[in-house]
């Protein structure tokens, strides 16, 4: 048995990392944090746990920490960088699932601010990079909108077959997080469907930095709680018409023929893997232009979920165990 320990339990990332948590049977949680919530216990705070855990929150100190094997930190950006440092001076192994050990520290400084505690960490897409995570100490988690974009196009992108590529993605409310906003307010959304940061997303040096190609992407707000949904347009290099739509697909199958939690699919639905760590594409060709599809729940493959996939392949566990569960459908 491991124990685990979460630096953020209040909002919508350790809340549910807390419920995936509850039943995963090789690993304990013995302390979750809160400055704000100090002293509650964890199911006042989130009623559905109720049952699950008698922890009580605790201040983000190490000295609450030391006993476990490995932590994660689910803190704003630029709070991270105040905790991860100490927790891997003395040995525990930490997925951070913030921006702040996801990119290069200068790409990192040009596009968040200062970094005061930057380390070299493992990117943390196991379809990718999975040899790597098992053997790091400290591994970022990707950001939700990478995540989707990435996979969608990442076969493509190994064989550098593509010369630019245009996401078009849909979030639900929660990847806003839990603080309420005029943005996220029921009536700015209801029947909605809203762009935002269209050409200066901060996500999208992620995507270049996995990718190295051209990268456009405009993200969007439609009035659900869960889910993105990327459509990607990829434009090939010359090589295009050497390809047919089945030799795409072959490279997508491939790929992809190791990697549990993708799932190709003729087409898609963000019902398909709601509350789930699935990602599901779907791949069409027009002889000039691949579309290619995804969908995942923003809080668990694009957060929680793929957080504790981390965790699995870190601590040497079944990459799969407490994530392999069916989408929750409809």
């Amino acid at each position: 048995m491991k124990y685990i320990g979460i630096i953020g339990g209040s909002g919508y990332t350790g809340s549910e990392l807390l419920r995936i948590l509850a039943t995963h049977k090789e690993v304990e949680v013995v302390a979750v944090t809160s400055r704000k919530y100090e002293g509650k216990k964890v199911y006042q705070l989130h009623p559905f746990l109720k049952c699950f855990y008698e922890l009580e929150f605790i201040k983000p100190e190490l000295k609450y920490l030391e006993k476990c094997d490995l932590v994660f930190t689910a803190v704003p950006h630029g709070e991270a960088m105040n905790y991860v440092p100490s927790l891997v001076d003395i040995g525990i192994k930490v997925v951070d699932l913030s921006a702040d050990y996801r990119l290069s520290k200068d790409v990192y400084e040009k596009v968040y601010g200062k970094h005061t505690g930057y380390i070299d960490a493992v990117y943390g897409l196991p379809e990718i990079y999975r040899e790597k995570i098992k053997k790091a100490q400290l591994v970022a988690n990707p950001g939700c909108y990478p995540t989707g974009c990435i996979l969608s196009v990442y076969p493509l992108a190994e064989k550098e077959l593509i010369d630019r590529v245009v996401f078009d993605c849909k979030s639900g409310i929660t990847g806003a997080g839990v603080k309420a906003s005029d943005f996220t307010h029921y009536p700015n959304l209801h029947e909605a469907i809203v762009p935002y940061k269209v050409t200066n997303h901060r996500h999208v040096y992620e995507m270049i930095q996995e990718l190295k190609c051209k990268v456009y992407f405009t993200p969007q707000v439609y009035p659900g709680s869960r889910g993105i949904l990327t459509i990607a347009h990829v434009f090939l290099k010359d090589v295009k018409e050497e390809l047919s739509e089945k030799e795409i697909e072959e490279i997508y199958k491939k790929f992809y023929a190791e990697k549990p939690f993708v799932r190709l699919q003729e087409s898609i639905r963000l019902s398909w893997v709601r509350g789930s760590n699935f990602c599901d594409i779907s791949i069409k060709f027009d002889g000039e232009r691949v579309v290619a599809i995804s969908a995942i729940d923003n809080l668990v493959k694009g957060a929680s979920g793929q957080a504790v996939q981390n965790m699995n392949l870190m601590l040497g566990f079944d990459e799969k165990e407490g994530l392999f569960t069916p989408p929750l459908f409809p």
